[in-house]
């Protein structure tokens, strides 16, 4: 049997349930995109914990019931998401244990600590196995990415907004892993703002959904290879779920180089002064290596969460091509 679908009522439920927990991101203008597709940025990275997830976690923590949020939540996650639920628990004055895989950023780790969640470090490919441990442990609620609707309702007020804010948006540039943020957001612009062509992004090196579309079924892709990227927070899988959802909503799936990623962050800093990290700047690598339709453009920006030596880094080598450019 086909999933059931997430649809605008339950988005526009969530906003209500949101309203005044997160934060209402604006859309930036970036006069410096191309003339025949005018750019806005939803920067996401703005959000509390910096990333777009905190939609989806309060939205599912805030329907549990009484006694479910007695036992607390569990939750696994490269990062943003860890981050989210840790915020959220201590939001509604719940524990929260977090497994992350040992190879996560330090900075993400560290930030979910300082929302008071335990937080279980675990090898590679062992996420989803030791949080149904602690689950079976604890009794408590596992909080998933992705895989569950209010998570993807949740996720999808970012959409909402982007169509009331530009309801002649023509095109919508999405961060693709687990799924969860395209279908919510997808889903929202495909019902407020029909003619809009929805895109997801993906990098070369995790491209499963790109490939999973093409085939029409979700396709396997091994940890090793999708832990390549530099975008950490793009290295999930879509589930049944998701995938569903974005069979549905997007018109395509495009995909960027390591190159093209690092670019787009050095780009964000110094022109929209924006700190992002390569998860949440794959957008504005698309933007400027596709020929997306000349329309009306919103790029999400989904997180800033970067390790600043990374950021370093990246600054100087864009800096270093700045200078040969010019000589």
């Amino acid at each position: 049997m086909a999933p059931t679908l997430v649809t605008l009522a339950d988005i526009r439920s969530a906003a209500q349930r949101l309203h005044g927990s997160v934060l209402r991101t604006p859309l930036l203008p970036a006069p410096w995109g191309d003339p025949d597709r005018p750019l806005w940025l939803k920067p996401e990275s703005l959000q509390e914990i910096g990333a777009f997830k905190v939609r989806g976690a309060l939205n599912a923590i805030g329907r549990l019931g009484a006694d479910d949020r007695r036992r607390g939540v569990v939750a696994y996650s490269s990062g943003n998401h860890a981050q989210a639920v840790a915020y959220a628990a201590a939001r509604f004055g719940m524990t929260a244990h977090i497994v992350m895989p040992e190879e996560t950023p330090r900075i993400k780790i560290e930030r979910t600590r300082a929302h008071g969640a335990q937080v279980v470090l675990c090898g590679i490919g062992r996420r989803e196995a030791v949080a149904a441990e602690l689950v079976e442990q604890t009794g408590a609620s596992l909080i998933p990415p992705f895989d569950h609707p209010d998570i993807i309702a949740g996720q999808g007020t970012a959409g909402l907004e982007i169509a009331e804010d530009l309801p002649e948006v023509g095109t919508v540039l999405i961060p693709v892993s687990g799924g969860g943020l395209a279908s919510g957001v997808g889903t929202a612009i495909r019902a407020l703002c029909p003619n809009a062509r929805i895109f997801g992004v993906e990098p070369e090196l995790a491209a499963d959904t790109a490939e999973g579309l093409r085939r029409g079924r979700r396709i396997e892709m091994s940890i090793e290879d999708r832990n390549r990227t530099i975008a950490d927070g793009l290295r999930s899988q879509p589930s049944e779920l998701t995938f569903a959802h974005l069979q549905h909503v997007l018109d395509d799936v495009l995909t960027v180089s390591e190159e093209q990623i690092r670019s787009a962050v050095a780009e964000l800093a110094t022109k929209a002064r924006l700190v992002v990290e390569p998860s949440g700047a794959v957008g504005l690598a698309a933007y400027r290596h596709h020929h997306t339709p000349a329309a009306p453009t919103v790029i999400v920006v989904s997180g800033g969460n970067i390790e600043p030596t990374l950021l370093t880094e990246i600054l100087a080598e864009s800096a270093a091509v700045g200078e040969d450019q010019r000589d």
